[in-house]
């Protein structure tokens, strides 16, 4: 018979099951922070990688874009023809390339017969100088050209049917209007030729009629890299649709394997911020770069207009990402716990709720609706932020400005939901 301090058969058994229990519970308890850990880790590596490919997400999406969608090219690049250093670029061009044909011996020989000397003399002191004001003349009908309405449809409708032959410019294939030449791309401006000389011959040149078919060129782009160049736009070409969708992918699952996913998802749309907006500065300095490095022979002024031109919506995709970012990582940041944020959104509700007190002493109360968005208003606020993303989703080229229009549009819902709901035990 077991002594009254010795635990009976049953009680020992209890007691060594509870010291396994115990013993087990501390072994799990020692083990769950290398699994933290190695999550985390996880974790940090895939919000790392999806902020390393968002700014190749966005060249990508912006390659395909261009390459892929007729009407956005010609989107991008109708305003360059109302663009002045285009005009001048061209103008001077087509000025060279007309004067290089016209015969001054020929256009003498339309004067009458009897001034014709006179002329002629005049021709022999002057020559330079008449020929200086033959190319000021044919300027002015070349810049005439390019400033009509006819130049802007010209540029549009090549660009239009020129489309693919842009792209293959690009992807080094084929030729056309639009070809690579080295390493430039060039436009050719026959059509803006023959309307110069039509221009001309309604003047009085009728010489200018005899100047055969020109096939000039202006160089739009010009880099001694554009063999590599072509390889990337082909890459970017392929994956560019799937590129972004899987950088947005990999911060998502950091998110999801994170301890902390709160903190994750504020750190991981920042870095998203972040990292885009390296390629905004990126953009910049590379323009100066690109600037410096063109030949003197290429109009510095088209070569800036032609490069903001091509790049804007890239541009206006990196201030959508930065604002995305922005706004998901203060949106994460005040639903959180913080002390701060618990700060922000009790002067919310206290704002929203002194409000609704006035509205109540003048005699405006909610009632049923009142009551139904109180039971609800978590189902309503999530349906609400599902439609501000559906929205942002659907929304063909959004900016900046409409992330902060759909988030501020969010946060004014969100107050009205806040100041219907109404508690049936305060009525």
């Amino acid at each position: 018979m077991a002594g009254d301090g010795d635990p009976s058969g049953a009680e020992q058994s209890e007691l060594d099951g509870l010291r396994a229990r115990v013993a087990a519970l501390e072994a799990e308890r020692a083990a769950r922070p290398e699994r933290h850990r190695v999550k985390s880790l996880l974790a940090a590596v895939l919000i790392v990688l999806g902020c390393i490919l968002a700014p190749l997400g966005a060249v990508a999406a912006w390659t395909a874009d261009i390459a892929g969608d007729t009407d956005r090219y010609v989107d991008t690049v109708e305003p360059l023809a109302r663009d002045r250093d285009i005009q001048n670029a061209v103008a001077n061009r087509v000025t060279d390339a007309v004067m290089s044909r016209l015969d001054l011996t020929a256009l003498l020989s339309q004067t009458p017969a009897a001034d014709r000397p006179l002329v002629e003399k005049a021709l022999g002191r002057l020559g330079p100088s008449l020929e200086a004001a033959v190319a000021s003349f044919v300027h002015d009908k070349a810049q005439a050209v390019v400033a009509s309405d006819a130049f802007d449809r010209i540029w549009t409708e090549a660009n239009r049917l020129a489309h693919d032959t842009v792209v293959k410019a690009l992807t080094g294939e084929g030729g056309g209007a639009v070809k690579v030449e080295g390493d430039a791309v060039t436009l050719d401006l026959g059509p803006v030729v023959e309307r110069v000389k039509e221009r001309l011959v309604d003047e009085g040149m009728t010489v200018a009629g005899n100047i055969p078919e020109i096939h000039t060129e202006i160089t739009v782009v010009h880099s001694e890299d554009i063999g590599r160049a072509r390889t990337g736009f082909r890459l970017l070409q392929l994956i560019g649709f799937w590129l972004p969708v899987i950088s947005v992918a990999l911060i998502a699952g950091g998110v999801l394997l994170a301890a902390h996913r709160r903190k994750a998802l504020i750190a991981g749309a920042l870095g998203f911020a972040f990292a885009v907006g390296l390629l905004g500065i990126a953009l910049t300095v590379f323009r100066a770069v690109y600037l410096d490095a063109l030949p003197s022979g290429v109009s510095q002024p088209a070569a800036e207009s032609v490069y903001d031109i091509l790049i804007r919506f890239l541009r206006t995709s990196v201030r959508v990402a930065v604002v995305l970012g922005v706004v998901v990582a203060l949106a994460a940041w005040l639903t959180g716990p913080g002390r701060r944020a618990r700060f922000v959104r009790q002067m919310w509700h206290s704002g929203i709720g002194a409000v609704r007190s006035t509205a109540e002493r003048a005699g405006m109360r909610t009632g049923r609706v009142g009551h139904f968005v109180h039971r609800h208003r978590t189902w309503i606020s999530w349906l609400l932020v599902a439609a501000v993303v559906l929205t942002f989703a659907l929304w063909p080229y959004p900016t900046g400005w409409v992330v902060v229009g759909l988030a501020l549009t969010l946060l004014f819902a969100l107050a009205v939901v806040d100041f219907v709901a109404e508690d049936e035990a305060t009525t």
